[in-house]
């Protein structure tokens, strides 16, 4: 590892690569350093997508978007969360983010124009598609012995999303191009966009250095001079660039800062937020920090997180997102009730877990559940769980509603009549208590074989009935050291810190707590990387 460098980049996933990527074109010598054994972080067991307004690729396949559009979508989000100079620097420079990895290798992205946005009645709104983008396949073949060091949280995804239902597809590939798919490593979704980074990165010389402790910053005079790597000093003379991902890993962070309950990260577990530490430390100003990449997700029990860094005992938390959306489940709580529609999108759908009562000074809809009949499970996935496959010992079953609910500890009447009156709305075609299905998003996310409604809205009509219980996770947090649109890092006294430069959730999120669409957080991510790698290369 050198002692002096240009610029130092803490962090090898998506923002730390594209920082990596930009300061390096810009003309600095570059270090990139993580903590883990493998590299990618969140991006690289996501599903990769990125949301980016104005996009080239939507502009070529004549979708038409402008800056007005994205401001007054965000605008119409905004509850004071929003830092204006950070949203502009995201609207008006992202694109051209982009469009710079594209034209060094770096990102190959596919045009999602049917994926909606999340908000669609808000101004500037995208119901057809166009923002959020997918990345072409990648073959891991390419990148010789690094194929092992990109975490891969023990999937291997072989399918665009675009090939899914959710892309509006089948989901089925034909035998022959799997098999041609499998023999050359092919792969997709945050494989392929880590993949390529790194490939464009190793091509330019630059080669992270994994598992590696970051003991301190050195800030001398106000100005980040570098850091303490493994008891050794690494000089900057340039900058440093904080990439390190969120802190929902940590419970005292999560404690302290987060706005409600947040039990399940669906994140690896590599997010204890080492770069938050290292910026408050530094005395760098904070924002933002009760917000996070909301996710509603389950746990299987005894389903762990793949060895990382030598620690494989940290339960998984699954994404649910399908699951509370297709027909024939619906989710109540310890009264048997349904609180929401279930088919909201996943970072908005938080507010409703953690409504606070304060007559019982307690959070009503945690423990939540999601119910199901033999309905959905003959024709619908559960996580891993597939129709046909024997249904397990975590999942509740009962031959009635009553009997299922007190097996899950809720109230047995309140359930019977939540599913009476949820089937009454199923046959009716409209949810005339919280309006599921009413919107184009809802049924996006459904079975679109089913016509209007019925993509979300299904009877529960078929024993047996199944539980699970649903907890609220997030996909990362979104808040930290607060910066300008170029990326420096604010001091809590006044001022900036000089040479320190933050991206991704270690800074204080430029949409403030809006997920604006599929890829909501690693447009912001690939965006501020790039800024701060130039920033930082040009001494700004």
């Amino acid at each position: 590892m050198p002692n002096t460098i240009d610029v130092l980049i803490l962090g090898a996933g998506a923002a730390g690569l594209a920082a990596a990527l930009s300061a390096h074109e810009a003309g600095a010598k570059v270090l990139v350093v993580d903590k883990a054994d493998k590299l990618g972080g969140t991006a690289a067991i996501s599903g990769g997508i990125v949301w980016m307004p104005q996009n080239v690729w939507m502009a070529d396949a004549g979708i038409s978007d402008s800056r007005d559009d994205a401001i007054a979508y965000f605008e119409g989000l905004n509850h004071g969360d929003i830092d204006a100079e950070r949203l502009a620097a995201f609207v008006d420079e992202g694109p051209a983010a982009l469009s710079f990895l594209s034209s060094i290798g770096a990102y190959e992205p596919i045009l999602l124009d049917s994926y909606p946005d999340y908000y669609l009645t808000r101004d500037g709104a995208k119901p057809d598609g166009g923002r959020a983008l997918d990345n072409a396949m990648f073959s891991f073949k390419e990148l010789g012995d690094w194929a092992d060091k990109i975490y891969d949280g023990g999937t291997t995804p072989r399918m665009m999303l675009k090939e899914t239902p959710l892309g509006g597809a089948s989901g089925i590939i034909a035998p022959e191009i799997m098999a041609e798919r499998e023999a050359g490593d092919m792969r997709a979704w945050g494989q392929a966009l880590i993949g390529r980074m790194l490939k464009a990165c190793l091509e330019r010389g630059i080669t992270p250095q994994l598992n590696v402790t970051i003991d301190r910053l050195l800030v001398e005079g106000g100005q980040a001079m570098g850091a303490v790597i493994d008891g050794e000093t690494v000089t900057a003379s340039k900058g440093v660039v904080l990439a390190t991902g969120g802190f929902e890993w940590d419970k005292d962070l999560v404690q302290t800062f987060l706005r409600g309950p947040m039990t399940a990260p669906a994140s690896p577990p590599g997010n204890t937020g080492d770069g938050l530490k290292l910026a408050m430390a530094a005395g760098a100003a904070l924002g933002n920090m009760t917000s996070a990449w909301w996710m509603t997700s389950l746990e299987v029990p005894g389903d762990t997180w793949p060895e990382l860094s030598g620690k494989s005992d940290a339960q998984r938390a699954v994404p649910v997102l399908l699951e509370r959306t297709l027909p024939h489940t619906l989710m109540v709580n310890r009264a048997g009730r349904r609180f929401c529609n279930e088919a909201q999108n996943y970072s908005a759908l938080a507010g409703a877990f953690q409504s606070f009562n304060p007559s019982t000074y307690d959070y009503d809809n945690l423990p939540a559940y999601l119910i199901f009949d033999q309905n959905y499970r003959d024709k619908y996935p559960l996580a891993f769980l597939f129709p046909g496959m024997p249904t397990p010992n975590w999942i509740a079953s009962a031959e009635a509603p009553e009997d299922l609910a007190d097996k899950i500890g809720i109230d047995p009447q309140g359930l019977a009549s939540t599913i009476g009156s949820f089937n009454g709305f199923a046959e009716a075609g409209a949810d005339e208590d919280f309006g599921r299905g009413d919107g184009e998003y809802d049924r996006f996310y459904g079975d679109r074989s089913r016509p209007g409604a019925a993509a979300t809205l299904g009877a529960l009509d078929k024993p047996p009935y199944y539980a699970v219980e649903i907890k609220m996770g997030a996909l990362g947090t979104n808040g930290g050291a607060k910066t300008d649109g170029e990326t420096r890092v604010h001091a809590i006294s006044g001022g900036i810190i000089k040479g320190l430069y933050a991206a991704g959730n270690v800074m204080a999120g430029a949409t403030g707590s809006v997920y604006a669409g599929a890829g909501g957080t690693l447009g912001p991510a690939l965006t501020f990387g790039v800024i701060a790698g130039r920033s930082a290369a040009e001494g700004q």
